[in-house]
């Protein structure tokens, strides 16, 4: 398993329970001794992007992802685009964390971004000092390095199945296993 650091994606232990986290795929983007965030990248949210920023009645149907439970009032992206959208940081080699928001809607406008390029994140998902590492004890996470297939999957409900299988042994047995072992 691989330390925590930025770029690594958590995976949640298939019998995980926490709502926030059931068979999700977190991509973290920032660890410190004070804590840690990233953002969960397979869970879908309600409403699409001109639905949250006013102002983007002329997008399109732009979807959102649920990047964790901590400050549900902000909108963070990441994206491929370093030589267009400034302000970002790397993340990984060609993924970027945030930049100049209104540059990216410029270009999205403009039809200069591959939407598959570029994903928006309501909240992310944060760990104070400690927390992350106790977690990781606990074993509620695998972690394993994020690629950028894995964080700008063409469909992002597989995420976590494919970064099961990514592990490879023994991890990708558990794709299959059920959300509750004790219903079958």
């Amino acid at each position: 398993m691989e330390s925590p650091a930025p770029g690594i994606l958590l995976i949640a232990d298939p019998f995980l329970k926490d709502p926030n986290f059931m068979r999700t795929v977190v991509f973290l983007c920032e660890h410190q001794d004070e804590g840690s965030f990233g953002f969960v990248l397979n869970k879908n949210y309600e409403y699409t992007l001109d639905e949250l920023v006013s102002g983007l009645d002329d997008l399109k149907k732009i979807p959102v992802y649920l990047g964790g439970p901590v400050q549900m009032d902000t909108i963070h992206f990441l994206h491929q685009y370093p030589e267009k959208i400034t302000g970002g940081y790397e993340i990984i080699d060609g993924v970027f964390w945030g930049g100049n928001f209104e540059t990216a809607i410029d270009l999205i406008r403009a039809g200069e971004v591959d939407m598959t390029k570029i994903r928006f994140y309501i909240g992310y998902s944060g760990w104070g000092s400690g927390q992350l590492a106790d977690e990781l004890k606990e074993k509620s996470w695998l972690t394993v390095p994020a690629n950028r297939p894995l964080v700008f999957h063409k469909k992002p409900s597989e995420i976590w199945k494919d970064a099961l299988r990514h592990l490879g042994g023994e991890y990708e047995i558990m794709v299959n296993f059920p959300i509750d072992p004790q219903l079958n």
